[in-house]
C-alpha cells in the first residue's frame, strides 16, 4: 500500500488530534509539512521534530512531497485554503464548514466538482461507533419508518470570547454537527427549519453577536422531524444524546460517562459524569474519519462525507 504525504495546516487542538492519529496509528500516511500563524519554528521543532514547518499556509501546500491537505485552520480562512489546495490539484480534508457563506460554499463545491482533486468534510460524528450502530440498525429497518429524532447537544462550557466572535456562532460551530446527524440518520433532506435561540448563560455572548443556548425544529422529506438543543454550559459535563423514533420501535444513545460503576446507597443511586469534552467523548471517531479519509485516496474512492 502507497503511503499518502498529507500537508497540515493549523496545529491548534484539532489539529494536533490528526497529526498525532496520523502518526501512531497510519502507516500508510505521513505528515510531511506543516503550517501554523501562531508557532514559531523553534516551537514546532521542539514538539515535532524534523518535519518542515512554515507560518505559511501556501508553503505546505506547495510542498512538493503533499498530495493531500488538512485544513484545521479557523473558519474565515478555509475557503481561501480550499482553493488553494484544489489549484496545486491536491485532495482536501477541511474541518467544517467549508465557509460561512451559502453561496460561496455552492461555488467552492463547483469548483472542487470539476477540478477532480476529493474534499471530505471534518463531521467526525458520523463515524462514531454507537452512532454508526444506530444508523445500521435503521438501515437494516429495525426500527421500522423514521419518524422523529432527538438530538440533544451540550458542551460543558463557555469558550473564550475570541473564539465565539469568529468561530461563526452556536449554529456554525456547534450545532452544525447535529444538523449534519439528523439529515445522515434520517438519510434525508430537511424542507423547513426552525430555530429559537437566546444568551441566557453569559451577556458578553450577546454583546458579540451570538447566543449560547437554542433549539431547532427541522422537516424532513416526508414529514419526518427532528428536535435539537443547543447549550454551551451544562454544568454535569458533556452532554451528547441522540434518540431515534420509528414505527418499529426506538434507539438511544446515551453519554459516554467517566466510568461504568453505580453506586446504590442511602442517599440514592450515583453514577458518573460523562466524559470531559469532545477530545474525549469523539477520540474514536476521529480516528475512524482519517481512516477512511486516508483509504479513499489509497483506493481512489468516494469521500464518506
Amino acid at each position: 500500500m502507497r503511503k499518502i504525504k498529507i500537508a497540515l495546516l493549523g496545529i491548534g487542538r484539532i489539529g494536533k488530534i490528526h497529526f498525532r492519529n496520523i502518526n501512531r496509528h497510519f502507516p500508510h500516511a505521513e505528515v510531511v509539512a506543516v503550517a501554523d500563524a501562531q508557532l514559531s519554528h523553534a516551537e514546532f521543532k521542539k514538539e515535532y521534530g524534523h518535519v518542515f514547518f512554515s507560518n505559511r499556509p501556501e508553503e505546505a501546500i506547495a510542498f512538493p512531497e503533499a498530495e493531500a491537505v488538512l485544513i484545521c485552520t479557523p473558519t474565515g480562512s478555509h475557503a481561501a485554503l480550499i482553493e488553494m489546495a484544489a489549484m496545486r490539484g491536491k485532495h482536501i480534508f477541511c474541518e467544517k464548514p467549508m465557509d460561512l457563506s451559502l453561496e460561496r460554499t455552492a461555488a467552492l463545491t463547483r469548483m472542487i466538482e470539476s477540478s477532480g482533486v476529493k474534499l471530505m468534510l471534518g463531521f467526525n460524528r458520523r463515524f462514531d461507533p454507537d452512532f454508526m450502530q444506530a444508523k445500521k440498525s435503521i438501515e437494516e429497518g429495525k426500527i421500522g419508518e423514521v419518524q422523529m429524532v432527538k438530538i440533544t447537544s451540550r458542551d460543558p462550557g463557555l469558550p473564550p470570547l475570541d473564539y465565539i466572535k469568529n468561530s461563526g456562532g452556536l449554529f456554525m460551530d456547534m450545532a452544525i454537527h447535529d444538523f449534519d446527524m439528523a439529515r445522515h440518520i434520517t438519510g434525508k433532506e430537511a424542507t423547513e427549519v426552525f430555530s429559537k435561540g437566546s444568551a441566557l448563560i453569559d451577556d458578553a455572548v450577546s454583546q458579540a453577536g451570538d447566543i449560547d443556548t437554542a433549539l431547532t425544529v427541522l422537516t424532513f422529506e416526508g414529514g419526518a422531524c427532528a428536535v435539537i438543543d443547543n447549550s454551551r454550559k451544562a454544568i454535569y459535563g458533556y452532554d451528547q444524546r441522540i434518540e431515534v423514533f420509528g414505527s418499529g420501535g426506538m434507539i438511544q444513545v446515551e453519554n459516554i460517562l467517566r466510568n461504568r460503576n453505580t453506586l446504590y446507597n442511602e442517599h440514592g443511586i450515583h453514577q458518573a459524569l460523562p466524559l470531559d469534552f469532545f477530545m474525549d467523548r469523539y477520540a474514536e471517531s476521529y480516528l475512524r474519519e482519517m481512516e477512511l479519509f486516508i483509504r479513499a485516496l489509497v483506493d481512489d474512492q468516494k469521500m464518506p462525507a
